[in-house]
């Protein structure tokens, strides 16, 4: 069965049995908590944790999942895949364990034809009710075996629902292992499809099962995850998920870069699967928006390239390999997914661009690392240090693996252990780090479900209005739900209905003001979204003191609103502008909408040169100059997207969307707030641009009335030049152009006569050499020079006098120092002489050090007074010397 039928299969079947189809969520989860969706369920946790009811209380999808935690089993493993397809339905509060099981039984065994006595079960140990449901369909008691809680009890780490859960397993017979179950061997009884039964709610402690239940849930849920990939292997009768249709025509591609077939067996078989599946991975990664990076989900996919580089290598494939082998994944799997076919562009950029750099850190790092190996060797160490393996890791992204195998063939070995403790060292960093900032949001999300729970979602009625007669729901301070505040403090509070809008898609939070019907003022500072449709305003209490269930009049800044308005609309125009200058690549990778001023991130791979930012510009105001029209539209996911509408990466959308339309040009997702017709919205004035990241610029630019007031200062500025050159505006550049080019002939012209200046000074100063014994000497206090001109003009000088051992000792003050210099000649050099060592005493004289290794050398202080009598030491200094 091909994997498209192995999709419409299971949609069908449930769709088919009351289950919505929701498309899958982008692998950059909206979730904060969350670094890549690596669940079916991430996109339904709000209807899990109770802070948003479901329109519908059946779901099905076919889910992008990224999960690194198996990574080093890629390729050693018939199953581990760093990216799958998680195939799902779901219940929100309808049907539980005996539906479940049902629908799973008769979709495996009818709709997939999967023999019946080569599934077994494993249920939770405490779980009796679910044994009997799957015994009641007609599993014998001998397939089904009891697992703990770390194999068949899930939760999602933190406080909230939970439950025991059942997987379904498939035999795939003696040539895969051992008999005896999924209990005993996971390769032969290969894990399918896991149902989750959401029954109680957990309290604090740790994901592996030390925390408490503190009791049922009020609504019992189903999530359950069915994995393409593992399913399809067994459909089609291959060994592993690279021998699936989803992944062999990549394998085919590796095979013709490496110029051999893929083995059965054996370490080369690991790296034909790891570049394989790999290559899968980045490729979904980069068209969800994920760009490589040193830290975050950026370094998760820079890991996988680097991992799948290394192992092209090890397969002696020395040319580019993942651009080829992205490319046949886009071929493969463009149809299903559409978002590989419109960043293909992207991704073979992307790839290529990392591909050389790592190529080039390999490089460098076997260099080190043979420095290295030599070192240990001339000292006769047996071993390469931990520190070295972990410096070659670290920073300049060395795999340890090649580390300990140059060092194995070297008759070195590497201490693994101080490499594994100093990489847990940093690892406990960052966990810790990002620990202490989810504990903080913890606390927070826990006080938004609790008055969500009561009162449900926020009305939110700011597109029509700027003001609203509310009610407050709820007060928090530091986490904690509070029944009023005074005077003078700063909390968080929610209404039931709020012309606020909500940051969200980079739209900046409004501000304004809130009145009391008890007379208290506050003034709103932001406006956020604590959940998804809540809205939380952050306020200083002004005047008087507010109580929960206070009647209330909410007024947003309309002047900050509307320029907030204007910033936006721009942002979709500038979005559509650069897409049509640099290629559809150039896609936003996130942005800052405010008042009067925009900040767009986008995909590019140099700098957009100074014309074609300013035809961007132009572009731009032309467009809005037209005046188009600013349309409003709402409709099924399914059908903006038919409609060609651009949905922004890591963006969270529901079935019912939200389009924003600027003339026939520009058609997004969006949720934020614009103006009505394009001529509102301008004039556009960019900044400039930079790089922000690999493969990633920046854009900022001011709008309407700040970028008219940019232009103003621009204009007096030019006014105020032009008159100083003398000139009208329009010749400003010219002339000052021809009074540069004059001053730089006139600094030259300088330059030469201060040159023969400084020459005849030598020539003076050489003459007034003193003999002494042993040579001669030079002592002279100047003005008018700097350390440069000093140090220059001793040199010169010594170089006059170099047919006898000369020393030259010159001193001047010059911005409020006094300055040394020293020069001796060749032959005094060669004998051991440093010109440091005559200004040593003359330095401490003057309150400061001497410097310079060679014959020159100089000298500073802040006694400037005490400068003749740092001439006077150098120059008994320098007689000691010559008569040494």
């Amino acid at each position: 069965m091909h994997s498209m039928q192995i999709r419409s299969t299971f949609l069908d079947f449930f769709t088919s049995r009351g289950h919505r189809h929701v498309p899958s969520s982008p692998l950059i989860p909206s979730d904060p908590t969350l670094l890549l969706a690596n669940a079916g369920m991430n996109q339904f946790k709000p209807y899990f944790l109770g802070e948003v009811v479901p329109e519908h209380p059946r779901a099905t999808t076919i889910q992008k999942c990224a999960r690194t935690s198996d990574i080093d089993n890629v390729g050693r493993t018939n199953r581990h895949a760093t990216f799958f397809e998680m195939m799902g339905n779901f219940s929100f509060g309808d049907y539980f364990k005996a539906d479940a099981i049902a629908y799973a039984w008769e979709l495996l065994t009818q709709g997939y034809n999967l023999d019946k006595d080569r599934l077994w079960i494993t249920v939770y140990q405490g779980d009796d009710e679910a044994e009997q449901l799957w015994r009641k369909i007609g599993v014998p008691a001998e397939r089904i075996q009891r697992l703990g809680m770390e194999d068949n009890f899930w939760s999602m780490g933190v406080p909230g629902p939970c439950g025991p859960c059942s997987e379904v397993n498939y035999d795939r017979g003696p040539s895969f292992g051992r008999e005896g179950g999924p209990a005993v061997n996971g390769e032969r009884y290969m894990e399918i499809w896991n149902l989750v039964f959401m029954q109680y709610q957990r309290g604090e402690g740790d994901k592996k099962g030390d925390f408490p239940i503190l009791g049922d849930l009020a609504q019992q849920s189903i999530d359950t995850g069915l994995g393409l990939d593992r399913l399809a292997a067994i459909l089609q009768g291959v060994e592993n998920v690279c021998g699936t249709d989803l992944l062999m025509p990549t394998l085919k591609t590796v095979q013709e870069l490496a110029g051999r077939d893929y083995p059965g067996g054996g370490e080369e078989k690991v790296s034909f699967q790891v570049v394989t599946e790999h290559a899968r991975s980045v490729a979904y990664l980069i068209a969800d928006g994920v760009l490589p990076a040193k830290d975050g989900r950026g370094y998760v996919l820079r890991r996988l390239m680097r991992r799948a580089i290394r192992h092209a290598r090890m397969l002696g494939i020395d040319q580019p390999v993942l651009a080829p082998a992205t490319a046949s994944v886009i071929a493969n799997l463009g149809d299903t997914w559409p978002e590989l076919t419109s960043q293909a562009s992207l991704i073979e950029q992307v790839v290529t661009a990392e591909e050389e750099s790592f190529t080039r850190a390999l490089a460098q790092g076997t260099r080190l690392l043979n420095a290295a190996i030599t070192r240990s060797r001339e000292s006769r160490a047996t071993t390469l240090t931990g520190e070295t393996a972990f410096e070659l890791h670290d920073t300049y992204g060395f795999p340890v693996e090649l580390t300990i195998e140059a060092a194995h063939d070297a008759g070195l070995s590497v201490d693994e252990d101080r490499f594994a403790d100093l990489l847990a060292e940093q690892q406990q960093r960052a966990k810790t780090g990002g620990k202490a900032k989810t504990a903080e949001a913890l606390r927070r999300q826990d006080a938004y479900r609790e008055l969500s729970a009561r009162h449900g979602r926020t009305d939110f009625v700011g597109y029509d209005h700027i003001d609203a007669e509310s009610t407050v729901l709820g007060l928090i301070a530091e986490g904690t739900i509070v029944p009023g505040a005074d005077q003078g403090s700063t909390i968080e509070l929610v209404l039931d209905r709020s012309p606020f809008y909500a940051e969200s898609g980079g739209q900046v939070g409004d501000t304004g003001t809130i009145r009391t019907a008890g007379g208290a003022l506050l003034q709103v500072l932001d406006t956020k979204s604590g959940l998804e449709g809540f809205h939380v305003h952050t306020v200083r209490v002004v005047e008087g003191e507010i109580r929960t269930g206070e009647e209330t009049e909410a007024l947003v800044d309309g002047a900050r609103r509307d320029a907030v308005a204007r910033s936006h609309s721009a942002t979709h125009v500038l979005h559509a502008m650069l897409r049509r200058t640099l290629g559809d690549h150039a896609s936003q990778h996130g942005s800052l909408v405010d008042a009067g001023r925009l900040r767009f991130d986008f995909a590019h791979f140099s700098a957009v040169e100074r014309t074609q930012l300013a035809a961007i510009e132009a572009l731009v105001n032309d467009h809005l100059l037209d005046d188009p029209e600013v349309r409003i539209w709402h409709a099924s996911r399914a059908e903006a997207e038919a409609a060609g509408a651009t949905a922004l990466f890591g963006e969270k959308y529901g079935d019912r969307v939200r389009i924003v339309d600027i003339g026939d040009f520009s058609r997004e997702l969006c949720g934020g707030t614009h103006v009505g017709h394009g001529s509102n919205a301008g004039p556009v004035r960019i900044l400039g641009e930079a790089s922000i990241g690999s493969n990633l610029r920046r854009i900022e630019a001011l709008t309407g009335r700040d970028a008219l007031s940019y232009y103003d200062t621009e204009r007096r500025l030019l006014e105020e030049l032009s008159a100083l050159l003398g000139t009208r505006p329009q010749n400003a550049p010219e002339a000052l152009r021809k009074r540069l080019d004059a001053l730089t002939a006139a600094q030259q012209e300088l330059g030469r006569l201060r040159e023969a200046e400084l020459r005849s000074r030598a020539q003076e100063l050489a003459a007034s050499a003193r003999p002494v014994a042993g040579g001669r000497i030079v002592t002279e206090k100047l003005t008018g020079l700097g350390p440069d001109e000093l140090r220059t003009l001793a040199a010169d000088t010594v170089g006059l006098l170099s047919d006898n051992p000369t020393i030259v000792i010159l001193g001047t003050e010059h911005s409020g120092k006094a300055l040394l210099a020293a020069a001796v000649t060749h032959s005094l050099h060669e004998t051991g002489t440093q010109a440091s060592q005559i200004l040593v005493s003359a330095a401490r004289a003057v309150g400061g050090g001497a410097g310079g290794q060679g014959a020159v050398a100089s000298a500073g202080g802040r006694h400037t007074e005490a400068l003749d009598e740092a001439l006077t030491v150098a120059g008994q200094d320098a007689v000691r010397v010559l008569d040494q």
